[in-house]
């Protein structure tokens, strides 16, 4: 197919838009170029979701969508849902071609020019943050989750390559890194198998790397499991003030009963346990996490000792998410017995209690000094930026997005309104460039 405009729609997680953005470059590098909105594609990518049943319908409507308001282009659909039902979107209307497995990219792209795979990605488009994928796949078996059946192998790049990637970025004006994967934490597993403890490579080697590479720019990780917050990491992290002082740690349940039923890795103790050794080595970290309520089984009581340890954690921000039944999950054969409305009101409970443990952070912050990477303007402040401080907490101060956009800035913070952090820049972060080691 000879090479014209092609256009790409993302659904779903950090490691999903990294991916897209890898198959643009491949794309690019053939020859192919990105279509503005109003313009017709020849060519349409969508890399689809399938963690619920909500991101396997808002594919399946992207898909046509795009095959309506382009007709005549080819659309490749990839991605989780093509790889976990390939024959359900190979049978929707327009659907050219489906990729259902990614590590087969280059050859399953042959017929629009792809010829040789990428190292990696050179820039991070639509974003002012890079995500940086360092690994794929996961071996657990929660029981409510179908991602390590469409994602089962595990594969780390090597430090090396992702050292490479983040020069790169850099050098394409990126001054913060997000290193992400499916299941972070088992980042090296597969390179360390085999070796000797002492040529093991982990997530904690990767970040002492990235962190002593020359540059402007700070790292942050994406999710990770609490006992995989080890003190290697932590350790790591404490040592290198480029590390954000943030870290997203999956809870999903308080209740030790339903953490069993869930055959999730670890008791609400342990979780707890966890932070609490976290807070002794960090300097006032900010610690988020993922909950879901709603699980079959559920109780009040249940429900009630998840918000116990969201409050004695001091969460600073907590993503919620109603229990959706999953087709191909050990968790689908259970009665799904919490109705929705109850579902609901737990929701907003969780959301009412994370409001509050939000503003308790923000304002523990007041009088600090912040690093904040300035990302857009504030639409409610005129001549004020906003952006996201290293702890992830957002920041607003005076000053002009053009020239400061996905620049760091460090930033005295004064005053809290309505949950955002407002301030005054005190100097650009400029710190000494280092030697790679």
């Amino acid at each position: 197919m000879i090479p014209g405009a092609v256009k790409l729609v993302t659904l779903g997680c950090k490691v999903n838009q990294y991916e897209t953005q890898y198959v643009q470059e491949l794309l690019e590098q053939a020859g192919w170029t990105v279509a503005s909105d109003d313009q017709r594609a020849d060519l349409c990518i969508v890399n689809t979701c399938t963690v619920t049943h909500e991101g396997d319908a808002k594919s399946r409507q992207q898909i046509r969508r795009l095959g309506q308001s382009n007709p005549g282009a080819k659309v490749v659909v990839l991605g989780c849902y093509a790889t976990r039902d390939p024959q359900a979107v190979a049978a929707l209307p327009g659907v050219s071609k489906v990729i259902a497995d990614k590590s087969r990219l280059v050859e399953e792209l042959e017929p629009f020019g792809v010829t040789s795979p990428l190292p990696g990605i050179s820039r991070f488009d639509g974003h002012q943050r890079a995500f940086v994928k360092v690994q794929d796949g996961c071996l657990l078996n929660c029981s409510y989750c179908i991602i390590p059946s469409v994602r089962p192998q595990l594969r780390s790049r090597s430090v090396q390559e992702i050292a490479d990637e983040v020069a790169r970025l850099v050098e394409a004006g990126y001054q913060e890194v997000v290193l992400t994967g499916i299941h972070l934490g088992h980042y090296g597993l597969d390179l360390s198998k085999g070796r000797p403890k002492a040529n093991w490579t982990r997530l904690w080697h990767l970040l002492d790397r990235l962190a002593s590479m020359p540059g402007e720019f700070r790292i942050r990780l994406s999710s990770l499991e609490a006992a995989e917050a080890r003190d290697d990491l932590i350790r790591v992290m404490a040592g290198h003030p480029r590390i954000c002082p943030h870290l997203h740690l999956c809870l999903q349940s308080g209740s030790d009963r339903i953490l069993a039923a869930m055959r999730r890795r670890y008791t609400s103790r342990g979780f707890l346990d966890r932070i609490a050794r976290i807070r002794a080595q960090l300097d006032h970290p900010a610690i988020t996490t993922d909950v879901i309520v709603g699980f079959p089984g559920e109780s009040d009581d249940d429900f009630a000792r998840t918000c116990e340890v969201v409050r004695e954690a001091g969460l600073s921000r907590v993503h919620v998410f109603s229990y959706s039944p999953r087709q191909g999950t050990t968790a689908y054969a259970l009665r799904d017995d919490v109705p929705a409305a109850i579902k609901a009101a737990r929701r907003q409970k969780l959301h009412a209690l994370e409001r509050e443990l939000a503003a308790t952070y923000a304002r523990s912050l007041l009088g600090r000094e912040l690093e904040v990477l300035v990302e857009t303007e504030d639409p409610t402040r005129p001549g004020f930026v906003n952006g996201t401080s290293c702890r992830f907490v957002p920041v607003s101060f005076p000053g002009q997005l053009e020239g400061l956009r996905r620049q760091r800035v460090v930033v005295r913070v004064t005053r809290d309104e309505a949950g955002k952090l407002v301030g005054e820049a005190i100097r650009p972060t400029l710190r000494p460039l280092l030697k790679m080691v």
